[in-house]
C-alpha cells in the first residue's frame, strides 16, 4: 500500500466484458471547442466508441453519467485512437480510428440544443483507406517537414510501414529483419521513425530514406533491397512503448519504457540516463517539469501504483483503484493537470497528486515507577538460563526429528553374474529411477553396472544422490558413495616378468604377502609365498604386482601406463585396509619418483592428435559438403532449363563427392570413438600421476581434492572446450598463484581470457613439469591466499563400464527420486 493514494476528481466505468490496451486512449479537443479543454477519447476491442468532457458533480447537479458526449457502436474493433489535422482542406481536429484492416478519419462535432437537453453531438466519417495487411499500431506527425497538416504511419503485423498524407496513400516500406511488430513512435526534431524491432534494440529510420527506397510488394522483395537504419541501440529486452515529448521545441529526448528499465536517449541513440525499475510497468507517460533541464515521468505498474520520476529521481508515488494500461494528461475547466487512466476491463479515472490530512493521534501510555530490584532478579535468573545453555554445544545445536531424516546406504554384491563377461554390454553412467518410502520403512532398489567399451574404465567409485521433499515442502537431497569390485572389469592370471612401464610403491613396514591382501584373485597364481600377482583386465591388457624378498617395496608393471592405475590404487587401499586391521596405526605406503612424466606425456600427446585429428575431418567435411550442394545447384539448373544443355560430368563430379563425404564422415566417427577411448585413457593416466604425487608428497585430502581438480576439470571433452585448454588454464593460475615463487608474485585476479584449443601441448607440458617441480621443492597447494577465488567443485567422474549389482535402501517417509 503507497504512503500516498491519488485523489479521485471523476471516474466512470466503461461498459462490460470489453478490453482495452495502451492505444485505445487519447485526449483533445476533438471536438474543436475553441476553448481549449480537453475530451477523452476511448475506444474498445468490441468496436465502441466514446467521448468524455469529465466534470465533477456537485449537489443539485446531473450525474456524472452527463459528461460523456458520444457513444457510437462500430462495427470492427478499435485498436487506436488518435487526434490531429488530418485532413487536407481544414485546419479542425479530427479523430483517426485504426482497426485490423481498415483506417477511418471522423470529425466530431456538437449542435446546440433548444431545449434543457444541451449539445448534441455527432460523429461523420471523412474518409477512410481499406488496408490490404492487418494492422498492429500508428503515429502520426508532420512527416517531411509539412508544418500545416498531420500525416498517418500505420504499422502491419508483418512489418510494413504504410504512410498515409490525408485522404491518399503514399507508399509502403518493409522494416528489415522483422519478426513480430513493436512500439511506433514519430520525433518530429529529427524527422525520423523509431520502433523497437524483435531483436531487442531501437532503431531509427529518417522519412526520407524510408521515401526513396525501392518499392517492395513482398517481403522475399524487401529482403534484397534492405533499408538501413540511421542508428540501432541495443536494450536486450523487449520496450513496452515509446515516447518522444513535444512540450518544449529545445528538449531532444526519446524515452523506452522497457520491462525492467526506463531510458532516455539523446537524438543520436546513445543514452542520456537509464533508470532500473523494481517492479513490471505497464504504461508510461513523459511529461514538463517544472525544473529546467529536467522531465518528469509518469510510470504506472501492475500493483495498481502510478509512480513520478524527475529523471531517475522518484518524486511521488500514488495509489490508483486499479491498473493502468494508458495514462494521459489533460486540461478541464475545472482543473488543468488532470491525470487521466484507463485500465484494461474499462475503468477510466480522472484523479490529481495528493493526501489527505491524518487526524490521529497516538494514545499516550501511562508512566508506570521502574522496580529495579524486580528487573536485577529476572537478569540474574536469564543468565543463569543462558548458562546451563551453553555449557555443551550440543544443547544448542538444532535436533533433527527422527521423522525428517532419510538414510541412504549402498551396498555392493561380492557376487558377479554372467554379464559382467560380456564387454559389449552397454549401460547409461546415469540411471534415474523413482520410489515411495513409507514412515519407518526401508526399501531396496537394485541395478546393475557392468563394463561399457572395450576397454578399462577410469574409475570404479559411483555416487547415489537421493532427492525428496520434507512434509512442509522443502526440497532435500542426501548423498552416498560406493566403490565397485577390481574383480569386475579383470580376472587372476600368470605373472609377467617383463613389462614396458613399471611403477615402485614403498612402505614402511616389511613385506606382506599378496595372497592375503588379494584373496578374491588366487585362482590362476602360480607364486605360491604370494610374491607375484597378475590381474588379466577384460579388454585385454595384463598388469603384474610382484613383491620385493628383501626389501619393503612392490612393483607394479604393465604394457599400458593408464593401465596401471586401478591395479595402482587398488594396492594402496588395500595395503591401508590389511594394516589397520592388525592395528598399525603408522603405516605410510609412499614413492620415491620420479614422476613418470614422459610416459605420463605420451598418453596427452594421443589425445590431443585425435583432437586435431577430428577437427581437420570437420573441416574437410565441411568444404564436400559446400562443394556437394554447389553440384546440386548447377544440377537443378541444368534440368530446369527448357533448353537442353551437356550435363558436362557433373554426375560423375556428384558421385565422386558423395563418396568422399561418406567416406570422411566414416572416418570421423572412428576418429570420434578413438578420441573416446583416449580420453578415457587420459583420465586414468591422469588419476595414476595425482596418485604418484600424492604418495611423492604426502598431500594430505585437501590438497589432494585441488590437485584432483586441476587435472581432472572435465567429465567429458567437447568441441567447445576439452581437456588440454582447462587444464593449462587452471595449472597456471596454481604457478602464479599458491606455487608462486614469491608472494610478490601472487597473481590477484583471475584471468578472464577466452580459452581456445592450442597449437599443440609443450606449454601444457612445460606448465605441468613446473607444477611438479615446485611441489618436489616444497611448494604446497593452497587457496587461503586466495580470497577472491571460490572453492573447486568437486563433480563426480564419468561411473559405469561395470557389472555388478548394487542395492541402495532408503529410510524415509516421502516420496523420492533416486539418481544414480
Amino acid at each position: 500500500m503507497s504512503l500516498f493514494k491519488a485523489r479521485d476528481w471523476w471516474a466512470a466505468v466503461l461498459g462490460e466484458g470489453e478490453e482495452f490496451d495502451q492505444g485505445c486512449l487519447c485526449v483533445g479537443d476533438v471536438d474543436n471547442s475553441g476553448s481549449g479543454h480537453d475530451k477523452i477519447v476511448v475506444g474498445s476491442y468490441m468496436g465502441m466508441l466514446r467521448v468524455f468532457s469529465p466534470h465533477p458533480a456537485k449537489p443539485g447537479e446531473p450525474s456524472p453519467a452527463h459528461s460523456q458526449l458520444l457513444e457510437v457502436q462500430l462495427r470492427d474493433p478499435v485498436i487506436q485512437v488518435e487526434v490531429g489535422k488530418f485532413v487536407s482542406c481544414s485546419d479542425l481536429l479530427h479523430l483517426a480510428v485504426l482497426h485490423p484492416r481498415k483506417l477511418s478519419v471522423y470529425s466530431v462535432s456538437g449542435t446546440a440544443g433548444n431545449v434543457e437537453h444541451g449539445v448534441q453531438y455527432q460523429l461523420k466519417r471523412v474518409y477512410e483507406h481499406n488496408l490490404q495487411r492487418t494492422a498492429c499500431n500508428m503515429t502520426y506527425g508532420t512527416f517531411g517537414g509539412v508544418t500545416d497538416h498531420h500525416s498517418l504511419c500505420i504499422q502491419s503485423m508483418d512489418g510494413m510501414l504504410m504512410f498515409f498524407e490525408q485522404e491518399s496513400y503514399s507508399f509502403g516500406r518493409f522494416l528489415p529483419g522483422f519478426l513480430l511488430p513493436g512500439p511506433l513512435c514519430y520525433c518530429s526534431r529529427t524527422d525520423t521513425f523509431l520502433t523497437v524491432s524483435s531483436a531487442r534494440q531501437v532503431e531509427s529510420y529518417k522519412y526520407e530514406t524510408l521515401a526513396v527506397a525501392t518499392d517492395a510488394e513482398t517481403r522475399q522483395d524487401a529482403e534484397q533491397h534492405k533499408l538501413r537504419a540511421d542508428w540501432t541501440l541495443v536494450l536486450g529486452e523487449q520496450a513496452l512503448d515509446l515516447s518522444v515529448p513535444s512540450f518544449s521545441p529545445s528538449s531532444s529526448s526519446i524515452f523506452v519504457c522497457g520491462e525492467r528499465n526506463l531510458y532516455c536517449l539523446k537524438d543520436n541513440g546513445h543514452i542520456r540516463f537509464m533508470k532500473k525499475l523494481e517492479y513490471n510497468p505497464s504504461c508510461f507517460l513523459p511529461y514538463s517539469s517544472v525544473s529546467e533541464g529536467t522531465t518528469n515521468t509518469l510510470v504506472g505498474n501492475h500493483n495498481n501504483m502510478l509512480l513520478v520520476y524527475q529523471d531517475v529521481t522518484l518524486k511521488w508515488a500514488a495509489q490508483l483503484s486499479c491498473s493502468p494500461v494508458a495514462v494521459r494528461l489533460a486540461n478541464f475547466p475545472d482543473l488543468k493537470g488532470v491525470v487521466v487512466t484507463l485500465s484494461n476491463e474499462g475503468h477510466l479515472q480522472c484523479s490529481y497528486m495528493g493526501t489527505d490530512p491524518s487526524f490521529f493521534s497516538t494514545p499516550k501510555v501511562d508512566a508506570r515507577e521502574q522496580d529495579y530490584s524486580q528487573i536485577d532478579s529476572e537478569m540474574k535468573s536469564l543468565q543463569r538460563v543462558i548458562r546451563q545453555a551453553t555449557r555443551t554445544q550440543a544443547d544448542i545445536l538444532p535436533v533433527a526429528e527422527t521423522d525428517e531424516d532419510l538414510t541412504v546406504t549402498a551396498t555392493v554384491s561380492t557376487n558377479m553374474d554372467s554379464t559382467s563377461v560380456n564387454t559389449h554390454t552397454h549401460t547409461h553412467t546415469h540411471t534415474e529411477m523413482n520410489t515411495d518410502v513409507c514412515v519407518g520403512s526401508t526399501t531396496v532398489v537394485a541395478f546393475s553396472a557392468f563394463l561399457n567399451g572395450q576397454y578399462p574404465p577410469a574409475d570404479l567409485t559411483g555416487d547415489v544422490a537421493v532427492s525428496y521433499s520434507s512434509p512442509t515442502g522443502i526440497p532435500r537431497v542426501a548423498q552416498c558413495k560406493f566403490s565397485l569390485p577390481l574383480r569386475l572389469v579383470c580376472c587372476p592370471s600368470a605373472p609377467s616378468k617383463n613389462a614396458k612401464y613399471k611403477i615402485t610403491v614403498d612402505t614402511n613396514k616389511p613385506p606382506v604377502n599378496l595372497s592375503e591382501v588379494f584373496p578374491d584373485f588366487l585362482e590362476k597364481s602360480e607364486d605360491k609365498e604370494g610374491n607375484a600377482l597378475a590381474f588379466h583386465f577384460l579388454s585385454g591388457p595384463r598388469v603384474t604386482v610382484l613383491a620385493s624378498k628383501t626389501s619393503q617395496r612392490y612393483r607394479i608393471q604393465s604394457e599400458s601406463f593408464e593401465d596401471i592405475w586401478l591395479v595402482a590404487k587398488e594396492l594402496v587401499q588395500r595395503f591401508d585396509r590389511h594394516f589397520a586391521k592388525q592395528g598399525v596405526k603408522d603405516f605410510r605406503n609412499s614413492f620415491a619418483g620420479p614422476i613418470p612424466l614422459a610416459e605420463y606425456f605420451e598418453t596427452v600427446d594421443h589425445h590431443f592428435e585425435l583432437r586435431v585429428s577430428a577437427e581437420k575431418y570437420q573441416d574437410l567435411l565441411s568444404e564436400r559438403a559446400v562443394q556437394f550442394r554447389a553440384i546440386q545447384r548447377r544440377l537443378l539448373t541444368r534440368f530446369k532449363d527448357k533448353t537442353p544443355a551437356p550435363l558436362q560430368n557433373l554426375d560423375t563430379l556428384m558421385e565422386g563427392t558423395y563418396r568422399q563425404v561418406i567416406a570422411l564422415a566414416d572416418a570421423a566417427e572412428e576418429n570420434r570413438a578413438c578420441l573416446n577411448q583416449a580420453f578415457v585413457s587420459l583420465r586414468s593416466a591422469t588419476h595414476l600421476l595425482i596418485l604418484l604425487v600424492s604418495l611423492w608428497q604426502g598431500l594430505n585430502t585437501e590438497q589432494n581434492a585441488i590437485l584432483e581438480a586441476t587435472l581432472l576439470p572435465l567429465l567429458q571433452d567437447t568441441p567447445q572446450l576439452g581437456w588440454e585448454e582447462s587444464v593449462d588454464a587452471a595449472v597456471s593460475h596454481l604457478l602464479r598463484t599458491c606455487l608462486s615463487r614469491s608472494p610478490k608474485d601472487q597473481a590477484l585476479s583471475l584471468s578472464t581470457s577466452q580459452l581456445s584449443m592450442p597449437k599443440d601441448t609443450v606449454r601444457l607440458k612445460k606448465h605441468i613439469t613446473l607444477l611438479c617441480d615446485r611441489l618436489g621443492k616444497g611448494g604446497r597447494l593452497s587457496l587461503a591466499s586466495e580470497a577472491n577465488v571460490p572453492m573447486p567443485v568437486m563433480m563426480p567422474g564419468e561411473r559405469g563400464e561395470e557389472c555388478l549389482c548394487v542395492s541402495l535402501s532408503l529410510s524415509r517417509s516421502l516420496s523420492v527420486s533416486v539418481c544414480v
